[in-house]
């Protein structure tokens, strides 16, 4: 049961094959088990089991919310939820517990999910790694799968093999542990440059990040306003098309959010004719840094659209190379301004130096944030000084207005989806990836993924080494629907293997349920 896809579990509770109490006990029991991989932060359990008994009584009154009573669901850590801690895995909010619950957590908890916990991330969002929050990073559950273990066999590089345990990208990278590890059928995460699609992409699972203005952003602490967009992470396109309909919609909290009532749900209609699409590949994405690997998965799945008769061009995205650069600016510029807030005066962390106010601020500052916040916030106070606004700011909001005109001047030639990798590789090591900075490591994993709006990673196969690669869809503002159905056509094609994680758990013959989808295999 634990393998299986949101929409089969819904309907197995509609049906009384199970209980949602006995759902969320497996779900509860597998996050023991896998507690090593530090996925969650906090587990609710008391909250899921108070709710799976609730769900209980309206299933058997015949009352069902719909397809996601029931559903075991993880949120990432910064997201408000009322009376539970909520941390941005940083020393700086430690202990603060919200009195209200972000949109989109009160959306999903109206139609019944069952919140497990919180999630581990890089503190504050800010890494492409999971490994720089305040609890310790989190750990990829393919670190531990057969797949793997069996690659490593044969090529043993290691001496220490329990230290050479893989990263799960970031930042949403507790999210992603959590649906990969089976603790629950769909998390939320926050995507400002890539923090779900990485992580999707590493852990072999679909990550979606909306439209902006799709899906409230009110309770999600803010890191770079004009780009977060809270993401969704399945094992699914099916599964992530259910939650975006459950989140989808305008919210009078949230100024920039759609006006219009969204026709819910979002129903994926099977693509009849795949010949009708035009598909894009940026000729810009094929940079050095690319694996030989990827590359390959890249070309091949253009092949298959090509085979079924889709048309596939070359486009051009010509200010791709400034787009990390612009990027940092916004970033960072941003950030100083939103984590102002934490002063020590209103909530969160507050030193015990009572000196002065300005001598506690420092205090508090230095002793709740580490140093990439406190690096990034440098960074924007700079970018924002009166004397550099105009040559940094501004430019960079200029040069933003291109890269989008690029898209926009994409999708007006006739392409419908752009297709490119979403990440240079698959997951490397932990030692490994510590090796290099912050913002060198972030800059090298989110480069096909900061200059979007709305797209999809996809799990396509495995690599030599057992890893899961993605491939990520970009669509056209507010036609996510358009794109989850191309999404989906295209994951029905290829023959992404389930996880084999007999080793954390007995129940791994229930995981295998969920069999392949049978079909054609991009790896050769």
């Amino acid at each position: 049961m634990l393998g299986r896809s949101l929409r089969e579990v819904s309907a197995a509770l509609k049906q009384g094959q199970i209980t949602p109490t006995e759902l969320c006990q497996k779900c509860l029991s597998l996050i023991k088990k896998t507690k090593f991989l530090n996925a969650y932060i906090t587990v609710s359990e008391e909250v899921a089991l108070k709710q799976a008994e609730e769900s209980e009584k309206r299933y058997k009154n015949g009352q069902s919310l719909g397809d996601l009573d029931g559903i075991p669901i993880a949120v990432k850590d910064n997201f408000s939820t009322s009376g539970i801690e909520t941390t941005c895995a940083s020393n700086m909010l430690k202990g603060y517990i919200p009195p209200y619950n972000a949109t989109v957590v009160q959306k999903l908890l109206d139609q019944g999910a069952l919140l497990m916990g919180k999630t581990n991330l890089d503190e504050f969002a800010m890494g492409s790694g999971s490994t720089d929050g305040v609890f310790g990073p989190v750990k990829n559950p393919w670190s531990y799968s057969k797949q793997y273990r069996e690659k490593r066999k044969q090529n043993p590089h290691s001496e220490n093999e329990d230290s050479d345990w893989l990263i799960t990208g970031g930042s949403s990278g507790g999210s992603a542990a959590a649906v990969s590890a089976f603790t629950c059928y769909a998390a939320l995460g926050s995507d400002t440059g890539g923090s779900t699609r990485n992580p999707a992409a590493h852990c072999g699972l679909v990550g979606f990040k909306p439209s902006y203005g799709l899906v409230s952003r009110h309770g999600l602490i803010p890191l770079v306003n004009s780009m977060d967009v809270p993401g969704i992470l399945t094992r699914c396109v099916d599964d992530a098309a259910i939650v975006l309909g459950a989140l989808a919609g305008p919210d009078p909290r949230d100024s920039t959010t759609v006006h219009e009532p969204i026709n819910k749900p979002f129903m994926l209609p099977s693509l009849a004719d795949v010949s009708k699409l035009c598909i894009g590949i940026p000729k810009e994405y094929l940079v050095p840094e690319l694996s030989s690997e990827v590359q390959s998965l890249w070309s091949k799945a253009a092949d298959l659209f090509e085979s079924e008769g889709a048309k596939v061009i070359e486009v051009s995205l010509p200010h791709t190379s400034y787009s990390i650069v612009c990027y940092h600016v916004l970033c960072t510029s941003e950030v100083a301004s939103n984590m102002a807030r934490f002063d020590g005066l209103q909530y969160g962390h507050r030193c015990d130096i009572d000196v002065s106010t300005e001598a506690m601020y420092a205090a508090t500052r230095r002793e709740g944030f580490n140093d990439v916040v406190r690096g990034r916030i440098l960074s924007g106070n700079f970018f924002l000084l009166k004397e550099n606004y105009e040559n940094y700011f501004v430019k960079a909001q200029k040069v933003r207005r291109l890269i989008a005109n690029d898209f926009v001047n994409a999708f007006n030639s006739g392409v419908d989806v752009l297709l490119t990798p979403t990440t240079l590789s698959e997951a490397v090591p932990y030692l490994e990836f510590i090796k290099e900075d912050n913002r060198t490591r972030s800059a090298q994993d989110d480069i096909f993924t900061q200059a979007v709006n709305m797209a999809v990673s996809i799990p396509v196969a495995l690599s030599n080494q057992g890893l899961p690669i993605g491939l990520q869809f970009i669509g056209r503002a507010f036609c996510d629907q358009q794109l989850l159905t191309v999404a989906k056509w295209f994951e029905k094609q290829v023959q992404f293997p389930v996880i084999q994680l007999q080793e954390l758990m007995d129940d791994c013959s229930a995981v295998l349920e969920n069999e392949k989808l049978a079909s054609v295999s991009l790896k050769q």
